[in-house]
């Protein structure tokens, strides 16, 4: 009996919800951790007399430090093991944090961030495809969006952080990247007892263990609903081990192949726009308010109720993901983030300029949710780790390239320019995933890569 036809008849239940809290925060810790350093910013520009450029680097470091980290995190996934990577880096950003809270100088903390950012990347790379390969068909969309909605609760609590916590006094923007640390230990030690994807070490010619595994989680869902399992019929593993080997240079051949260059091509447009959009947007948005003539205590104030509109956000968008298609559900919320951009660009009232940017901060967010349900599936197990980690890395660019554009034409664009800027990257975007994206819902995650791993061209040396 095929090993990933009996994961994929599980009723969803406590074993899959235990996974999706572990691993949400995870995501919950990253997306704190990446938040508060706008909070950071004014404190130590007056500290360290930086300049408007310096910020910029400042807010650059942690998405240069996920660049490298997402694709090292893809590849070292597919070769040695999601959980290992997932528990590796979570270790390493939770040090990272530490150092650039105690940082005596502006490089130290510089060079810290850029660290901190490796670990946070490798991890939340890692994360959504380890849960997907868990996950049943027809609720996989919904399950790993929900998942990316766990990136909300850490921009909430950064932004309480930022308010009650950054003021306190001089030590207070130290304080609040330990806060960011601290929690992360506790979460790895839950991630212990994790079990390996079943697909990977099926991927790796390792069948015994992965049917330890099954046997393991299909026992705990029994005994979670109190209900036997479905049968099904003798079929044969849809799996086979790879024998290439696996490294970042066969994965992109075999994503630039002709039967995957397309969704290739697009997943990397989206994750460029989806990227670059929110990291100008959420890394500027407390000194951009202060330049709009807003206090910085209420531009604090502001960016809470602007982080908790991304809450449903989110989840909206998980709930669609399963019903309208990944596809669609990305295409839709970047269009409204598209018109929430424009709508802020013309915004000058302060009441005004908070509800377009709440309004912003909910389809940008929701977009986000759709992307990390939709990457997975495009990529065979073999390497789809790798395959999410160099999207992933692709969307860094636009996150490193970012807060410097902005930093650097805020001057001279303003305000609502900014966001006019905005507007033409996320209609970029909308056209190139209503045009180009491909459907996956509802499908296994081996009938979604059948024809490109049929394809003798898109298999190159296997």
């Amino acid at each position: 009996m095929s090993l990933t036809a009996r994961l994929d008849r599980l009723a969803l239940s406590r074993p899959h919800y235990k996974l999706l809290l572990i691993g949400g925060l995870g995501y919950s810790f990253d997306g704190m951790d990446g938040a508060v350093v706008a909070f950071l910013l004014p404190r130590i520009q007056e500290l360290w007399g930086l300049s408007t450029a310096s910020l910029g680097l400042v807010g650059s470091a942690a998405p240069f430090g996920f660049f490298f980290g997402a694709i090292l995190a893809g590849w070292m996934g597919d070769r040695f093991g999601r959980k290992k990577v997932m528990l590796w880096a979570l270790a390493f950003y939770c040090v990272m944090s530490v150092v650039a809270a105690m940082a005596p100088n502006f490089e130290i903390f510089l060079i810290a961030r850029i660290f901190a950012g490796l670990g946070a990347g490798a991890e939340s790379v890692i994360i959504a495809p380890f849960l997907s390969e868990f996950i049943p068909p027809k609720r996989r969309g919904w399950f790993i969006g929900t998942l990316a909605g766990f990136f909300s609760f850490g921009f909430v609590a950064a932004a309480l952080i930022g308010r009650f916590v950054v003021p306190l006094g001089e030590d207070g923007w130290r304080w609040a990247q330990v806060i960011t640390a601290v929690p992360i230990l506790l979460l790895l030690w839950w991630r212990r007892s994790l079990p390996e994807s079943p697909r990977y070490l099926i991927s790796r010619g390792r069948i015994a263990e992965a049917t330890e595994v099954v046997d393991r989680f299909e026992q705990s869902v029994i005994k979670a609903t109190g209900k036997p399992l479905d049968p099904l019929p003798a079929a044969e593993e849809e799996i086979a081990k790879h024998e290439q080997k696996i490294n970042i240079w066969n994965a992109l051949k075999f994503m630039w192949s002709k039967a995957m260059r397309r969704r290739t091509a697009v997943i990397w447009l989206i994750w460029f726009v989806i990227t670059f959009s929110y990291y100008g947007f959420f890394s500027w948005i407390p000194t951009l308010l202060v330049g709009r003539g807003i206090t910085i205590t209420k531009s604090f104030e502001f960016s809470i109720l602007i982080y908790l509109a991304q809450i449903p956000g989110y989840f909206s968008a998980a709930w669609l993901c399963d019903r309208i298609d990944r596809k669609n559900t990305i295409a839709l919320y970047l269009a409204g983030s598209a018109i929430s951009a424009f709508w802020l660009s013309q915004s000058n009232d302060s009441g005004m300029i908070l509800l377009a940017a709440a309004t912003l901060s909910f389809f940008l967010n929701g977009t986000y949710a759709g992307v990390y349900a939709y990457t997975p599936e495009l990529f065979p197990t073999w390497m789809r780790a790798t395959g999410v980690g160099l999207a992933s890395a692709v969307g860094r660019i636009g996150s490193i390239l970012a807060p410097s554009i902005i930093g650097i034409f805020a001057a001279s664009l303003g305000f609502g320019g900014v966001f006019t800027m905005t507007t033409v990257v996320l209609t970029i975007g909308v056209l190139g995933v209503v045009i180009f994206g491909a459907s996956t819902a509802g499908k296994s995650l081996e009938n979604i890569n059948a024809r490109a791993e049929q394809d003798p061209a898109a298999a190159g040396s296997k």
